[in-house]
C-alpha cells in the first residue's frame, strides 16, 4: 500500500520534472536565438550564503548553512519585446543537531520563461512562478499572462498545479484563477478578481476578492481590498488605508482590518495557521477588528517625528490599546538613527506592557556597523520574566560591488527562552554582464 505522503512526494517529484523540463527547453530557446535576433543580452545573477547559530531550550547546536542562488538571461529584441529565464533555488544542511526532521533540505522556489511584449504590458510566463493577482498570492507550476487593453482594462489569468513544501498537506491538483481591472495610470484602479483550487471533484479553494487604489490628488492616497471565501459563505478580509498629506512635511495615515478566521484561515499550508478544529491552534469562533491612526512629521531634512495609535479588538481573546511614537534620523548613505516607545494596554498578562527601541547604523567607508536594542517591559512577570529584551551587533564590509560579507550576534531573554544567543553570518554575491549584436560585452 503507498503512504499519503509517499503519494504527495511522487507528485511533487513530478511536477519538479516538468518544472526542469520547461526550464531546459527555455534556457535552450534563449541560448539559441539569442545570437541570431537579439539586439542586446543580459545574465544577472546572485548567491546568498547563510549561517545561522544558536543553541536551543534542549541544549541543542543548530548552525544550519543555507544557500540561495537566483540566475536570470533576458534576450531584449530591437522591436521592443524580451524573452527572459529566470531560476530561484535554496538548499540547507545543517552542521551539527538537525533543524528539521532531516539535516538537508532544498527547493527550487521559480523557475520559467517569461516574455513581454513590446505594446500593452503584455507579459507571458510558463514554469514555476509567484502568482500574485487579487486574492491569489500562490506558487504556481503552470502558465500567467497579463495585457493591457482599451479605455484602461487590464486582465490576468493563471492556470497550474499549486505548489505545496509540506509533505502531508493535501494542496490541490489543479488551481486557477485571475483579475479584471480598470483604471487610469495616476488616478485609480479596481480591480476584482478569483481563484479556484480543486482535487478529485473536491473544492479545496474558492475566493474572490475585490481591491481598490484612488489618488485623487496629490495629497490623498485610499488603498484597500476585500475578500471572500465562498466555501465558507463568509467575508475573509476587510483592509483599507487612507494616508492624507495637507502639507509636504507632515502625512497622517487612517488604517481599518478585519479578519474572520474561520474565513481567513480555511485550508491554510502550514500548521503555524492552522484552527484548533484541524489539530492547530487559533480558535476558528476568533474574529479580530483592528483600527489605528498615525502622524508623520519631517520638521527639518532627514528628521522624522511620528505618533501612532492602533485598537485591537478580539471577540474572544478581548481587546488591546497601542499608543506611542517613534523618531528618525537618516542620510543618504552614512548614518540610520532611531528611537521608540510604546504602551499597549489589553486584557492579559501578556498584553499588558511597555516597549522601547533603540537602533544606530554607520557607514564608514567600505565598513557598516549597527547596535539594536529593543525592550519589553510587563505590567506582570510573564513565566517569571518582568523584562524582555533583544541586544543585538551588526557589521559587514563591502570588498567589491559584487561581493559583501556581513554578520549579527543577538542576545536576549525572553518568557520562552532563558538568556539566548543567536549569530548570523552572511555572503552576498552578485554579478551582471551584458553584450549586443556585434559582440561587445561588459561585466559589473
Amino acid at each position: 500500500m503507498t503512504s499519503h505522503q509517499q503519494k504527495r512526494s511522487g507528485r511533487e517529484q513530478s511536477s519538479l520534472l516538468r518544472v526542469a523540463s520547461v526550464v531546459l527547453a527555455a534556457a535552450s530557446t534563449v541560448m539559441l536565438t539569442q545570437p541570431a535576433t537579439a539586439a542586446d543580452y543580459t545574465i544577472t545573477g546572485s548567491s546568498n550564503t547563510y549561517l545561522r547559530m544558536t543553541r536551543t531550550i534542549n541544549k541543542d547546536d543548530l548552525y544550519p548553512l543555507y544557500e540561495y542562488l537566483r540566475f536570470s538571461v533576458t534576450a531584449a529584441e530591437k522591436d521592443g519585446s524580451a524573452t527572459s529565464l529566470h531560476l530561484g533555488a535554496w538548499g540547507r544542511v545543517d552542521l551539527f543537531d538537525k533543524s528539521t526532521d532531516h539535516y538537508t533540505d532544498g527547493d527550487l522556489q521559480y523557475g520559467y520563461l517569461s516574455y513581454q511584449g513590446a505594446k500593452n504590458n503584455l507579459v507571458l510566463n510558463a514554469g514555476r512562478q509567484f502568482v500574485t493577482e487579487g486574492v491569489a498570492a500562490d506558487r504556481v507550476d503552470g502558465l500567467y499572462v497579463r495585457s493591457d487593453f482599451a479605455a484602461g482594462i487590464t486582465a490576468a489569468a493563471f492556470a497550474g498545479s499549486p505548489v505545496v513544501t509540506t509533505p502531508n498537506y493535501k494542496g490541490g491538483d489543479f488551481i486557477y484563477g485571475g483579475r479584471l481591472a480598470q483604471g487610469k495610470p495616476g488616478l485609480y484602479s479596481i480591480g476584482v478578481s478569483a481563484l479556484r483550487n480543486e482535487s478529485d471533484n473536491a473544492r479545496d479553494r474558492e475566493e474572490e476578492g475585490l481591491d481598490v487604489w484612488v489618488h485623487p490628488v496629490k495629497q490623498v492616497d485610499l488603498t484597500g481590498r476585500s475578500s471572500y471565501n465562498s466555501i465558507t459563505d463568509g467575508w475573509m478580509e476587510h483592509a483599507y488605508t487612507l494616508s492624507v498629506a495637507p502639507i509636504d512635511a507632515v502625512t497622517v495615515s487612517a488604517d481599518f482590518s478585519r479578519i474572520n478566521y474561520q474565513d481567513y484561515f480555511y485550508n491554510v499550508t502550514t500548521t503555524a495557521f492552522a484552527l484548533n478544529n484541524n489539530g492547530g491552534l487559533l480558535d476558528p469562533r476568533e474574529k479580530v477588528t483592528a483600527a489605528g491612526l498615525s502622524a508623520a512629521w519631517s520638521p527639518v531634512k532627514n528628521l522624522t517625528v511620528a505618533a501612532e495609535y492602533k485598537n485591537y479588538g478580539y471577540e474572544i481573546l478581548g481587546s488591546a490599546d497601542y499608543v506611542g511614537g517613534k523618531v528618525a534620523y537618516t542620510t543618504a548613505d552614512a548614518l540610520s538613527l532611531g528611537a521608540s516607545g510604546h504602551r499597549m494596554d489589553g486584557s492579559t498578562d501578556r498584553t499588558r506592557y511597555y516597549d522601547y527601541r533603540l537602533y544606530a547604523l554607520k557607514k564608514m567607508g567600505h565598513t557598516e556597523l549597527g547596535v539594536d536594542f529593543y525592550n519589553v517591559i510587563f505590567d506582570r512577570p510573564i513565566d517569571g520574566v518582568k523584562s524582555s529584551y533583544a541586544l543585538t551587533g551588526i557589521a559587514g564590509y563591502e570588498f567589491t560591488e559584487k561581493l559583501n560579507v556581513g554578520g549579527e550576534i543577538e542576545y536576549s531573554q525572553s518568557p520562552d527562552f532563558n538568556r539566548e544567543w543567536r549569530a548570523l553570518v552572511k555572503v552576498a554575491y552578485a554579478f551582471e554582464t551584458k553584450g549586443g549584436e556585434k559582440g561587445g560585452k561588459s561585466e559589473k
